[in-house]
């Protein structure tokens, strides 16, 4: 077996259930419980420096 048909088997089975489990994660970590004090402080991070009175 080559290296190239080992990587293309571990791709096909293992590579892609760690590729979709690590994309559901990185979604839902900001659904998680504690996240809504970053959420809110990243929301309004990009008005912090307006100096509209």
């Amino acid at each position: 077996m080559t290296l190239y048909t080992a990587l293309r088997h571990f791709a096909d089975s293992y590579g892609l259930a760690v590729i979709v489990a690590l994309y559901l994660t990185l979604c839902l970590w900001h659904f998680r419980p504690g996240a809504g004090v970053h959420v809110d402080t990243a929301k309004h991070s990009i008005f912090r420096d307006d100096d509209h009175d």
